[in-house]
């Protein structure tokens, strides 16, 4: 079982840049970058629900649970 980070196709989809979401999360870029390549162990609660209002989406559209067979 895998948690898939789907952040980059909501980027792409705002047509908003990684940095321009970390201006307006408060976040680092490397805190992002790691968040974005799925290498990230934990995400706040709270930082989720920022990304969510500065991307206008729901946490659903950022994580994703695939089964792995």
């Amino acid at each position: 079982m895998a948690i898939i980070v789907n952040l980059d196709v909501m980027l792409a989809r705002r047509k908003m840049s990684l940095s321009e979401l970390a201006e307006k999360v408060g976040l680092t870029l490397s805190n992002l970058s790691i968040l974005k390549t799925g290498k990230a162990k934990a995400i706040r609660f709270s930082t989720l629900e920022a990304i969510c209002k500065a991307l206008d989406c729901q946490p659903g559209d950022i994580l994703e649970f695939q089964i792995s067979r």
